[in-house]
């Protein structure tokens, strides 16, 4: 059987049978599956032997790299010792109490209890049951609103897809949670008009401030953000922001979550998005960087705040999944952030990498397409317009976006299309060459896009 024969074969079999996520099932059976069967540093190929150059770390996770021993040796070590147990019934193991003061170590200071899931949609499930139970406890039971942003995701679960403000994830599978409402974001290249970015922010930070009065502050219990809205586009709020929404929070109150899932383990610079933006959270979900996206595992830092009502008034939490705090996970979680720390990878991204990605990601700026290129550490977010000099966007959003994002395959590289926006988060071990060469693929793609739009 030859390539081919293979690749038609998985094809088939994946129409009959295997419905994708966030995809559109039947246009997918139409074009044909891309069968990723191998990967090794920051490149993936398929079943076909053509490589891509991965610039999203598969889903913004792969932070150390694929192919990486170490990881595969901490799981097989595991299972051959422990391979599952709960942590019901008054039991742990060893892999999960590690990890938890190993997460204590890296995270914010105050964040010094952990309790664990599997995805970053369950950790946020679990955040809201934690807000809720909280002011329950502190004879607060009304304060049951949580305040988030459109435009933000926070996962695809019921209470992950109410959290988040996506229209078109709300348009499916509601009613959504209630008691859930959204604000502006902070989204100055598209929606700051007139004003300077300094000015936007205080701006979208006291829409906060507008939405609690609204409700009643005494309704409110939380606000939650991404310290930068990863699949919204990479939406990196101005320097003013955080600051007046954590202002507003102590001013009201509020507890602040800050969702660390995409920004978390080095993307930005610092081991997380809150050190970065010298955000105070009392809640912070994580997950995908804290295993590089080698087993499920997700987790919630819980603040002193928050732990000592949730430990000394509650009782029974009557929250968990099985797979809570899973051995074979937390180990390779546990590698994971060695690997990191002793590679001093988050270091590389702030003093070397990051600033080098950054200055070759703003040749494109000069491209007819590219209204900006705004960069953290190793993510980053490219406007595709249809006027630079007006920051015009094209009339039918997102259509220009996919057809760059085709062309970006086609041309060996994988980025993201958010709407018209491109972003791009390369694992962090990515060397200069293989940034060069992103770089070059992305041109080679935006080209293609522009010649297919009549704009070259």
């Amino acid at each position: 059987m030859n390539n081919f024969d293979k690749t038609a074969y998985w094809q088939d079999i994946d129409q009959q049978h295997h419905i994708h996520p966030f995809t559109d099932t039947a246009d997918l059976n139409n074009r044909g599956t891309r069968v990723i069967t191998r990967a090794k540093g920051v490149f993936i190929e398929d079943s076909h032997g053509k490589q891509y150059l991965d610039g999203m770390a598969g889903l913004w996770c792969v932070n150390v790299g694929y192919g990486r021993k170490e990881l595969a040796e901490a799981a097989y070590n595991q299972m051959l010792e422990l391979p599952y147990y709960n942590n019901f019934f008054q039991c742990a193991n060893t892999p999960a109490i590690e990890l938890s003061k190993v997460l204590a170590e890296i995270t914010p200071d105050g964040l010094n209890h952990v309790f664990y899931a599997n995805s970053g949609s369950e950790a946020n499930d679990t955040v809201v049951r934690m807000v809720r139970q909280y002011w329950k406890l502190k004879g607060q039971p009304e304060r049951t609103y949580i305040i988030s942003r459109k435009n933000a995701y926070h996962g695809s679960t019921i209470a992950g897809a109410s959290l988040g403000g996506m229209a078109g994830m709300h348009s499916q599978g509601g009613p959504m949670l209630p008691d859930v409402v959204h604000i502006d974001q902070p989204y100055w290249y598209g929606e700051g008009g007139d004003h300077n970015p300094e000015e936007f922010g205080l701006i979208a930070a006291r829409k906060l401030e507008e939405k609690i009065e609204e409700l009643g502050a005494d309704r409110v219990g939380a606000f939650i953000g991404e310290p930068i809205q990863g699949a919204g586009g990479v939406i990196i709020p101005p320097s003013t922001y955080w600051p007046e929404i954590q202002r507003i929070c102590k001013k009201y109150d509020i507890l602040l979550i800050a969702d660390e899932v995409i920004c978390g383990f080095g993307r930005t610079g610092n081991w997380f998005g809150s050190d970065t933006f010298d955000i105070k959270p009392d809640l912070m979900p994580m997950a995908k960087g804290m295993s590089s996206g080698y087993l499920p595992i997700s987790a919630v830092m819980v603040g002193e705040r928050v732990a000592d009502v949730l430990i000394n008034e509650c009782g029974e939490f009557t929250h968990g999944f099985t797979y809570s705090g899973h051995p074979a996970a937390a180990a390779v979680a546990l590698e994971n952030i060695r690997i990191i720390r002793d590679e001093k990878l988050v270091e590389r991204v702030r003093d070397d990498i990051g600033p080098y990605f950054a200055e070759k990601l703003k040749t494109l700026a000069d491209h007819p397409l590219v209204g900006a290129v705004e960069t953290v550490g190793l993510i980053a977010g490219i406007p595709l317009v249809d006027n630079k000099a007006t920051r015009k966007p094209f009339d039918k959003p997102g259509t220009v976006g996919t057809i760059c994002r085709d062309a970006c395959v086609e041309n060996g590289v994988i980025m993201r299309a958010c709407g018209d926006r491109m972003v791009a988060s390369p694992p962090l071990c990515i060397t200069h060459g293989e940034v060069d060469e992103l770089v070059k693929r992305a041109r080679a793609a935006f080209d293609a896009t522009a010649r297919k739009i009549g704009k070259m």
